[in-house]
């Protein structure tokens, strides 16, 4: 009876450890799943900061280093660094030959900057210039953001000449709120894999993506439908543009996205 007892006994212990064994395996192993989420959040917050790169200047407020003339090399003389602003002398005639252009290029970005003009002003901002001696013009390969003086330029203009529009592709819309001639503006392109978005003064005014349907019917129709090579790039120069009015630039920074 006794060998039986203690037979039995054994028999309920190996059961009891068993039960132990895989208890902690089980434990073990919902362990190793919570860990896993935990781990891989931490591999992506360090891509996203690795791949996240700083805004910088592209214009020091006090010299044009960092810029030169369009097909050009030597020394820039229709532009000129007044009170912290780049300024353009406004020495082009029409829209060739004066534009500033950056020394490096650019794919996907955020550029900021601030700008005014004098009374009857023209200018704009574009992007994804390419410098080739059979260009005139930046404007021939790369899109603008229009700056201007919306009231007294002395010539009748369309809505996508107007200040801020994507010229000659999209107006601004109802948000846009343009200050008086003399004060400054704040702007802002934005540019990320074929999706453009226009700011001015802190509001969204222009957005699209150049695979619509609308930037293919404007390319192809409209103004840009003589201009083969214009858009086609989708890494190039930043271009400050004189066509032959003064216009002022400061705080122009760029994040590479």
């Amino acid at each position: 009876m006794k060998n039986k007892q203690v037979k039995m006994s054994l028999f309920v212990l190996a059961l009891a450890a068993a039960g132990c064994n895989q208890n902690a395996k089980t434990d073990t192993a919902t362990s190793t799943e919570t860990a896993t989420p935990t781990d891989s959040a931490a591999t992506d917050s360090a891509a996203t900061a690795s791949a996240s790169k700083p805004e910088v200047d592209l214009f020091d407020g006090k010299s044009l280093a960092g810029w030169h003339g369009f097909n050009k090399t030597g020394e820039v003389k229709n532009w000129t660094v007044q009170d912290g602003a780049l300024v353009c002398m406004g020495a082009a005639k029409d829209a060739h030959g004066g534009d500033l252009v950056s020394d490096k290029q650019y794919s996907n970005f955020e550029l900021s900057w601030e700008w005014k003009v004098d009374k009857g002003s023209n200018s704009g901002v574009m992007y994804h210039v390419i410098e080739d001696k059979k260009y005139q013009s930046p404007y021939e390969t790369g899109p603008e953001y229009q700056v201007m003086d919306d009231i007294g330029f002395p010539e009748k203009l369309e809505n996508w000449q107007l200040a801020g529009a994507d010229y000659a592709i999209a107006p601004a819309n109802e948000k846009k709120k343009l200050k008086p001639v003399g004060e400054w503006n704040s702007s802002k392109i934005i540019y990320n894999n074929g999706h453009v978005e226009h700011w001015l003064n802190g509001e969204k005014i222009v957005e699209f993506d150049r695979n619509s349907e609308f930037w293919k019917k404007q390319r192809a129709e409209g103004k840009w439908k003589d201009y083969p090579d214009y858009a086609k790039a989708t890494t190039g120069f930043i271009a400050l543009q004189d066509h032959g009015n003064k216009a002022y630039y400061r705080n122009i920074k760029i994040k590479e996205l």
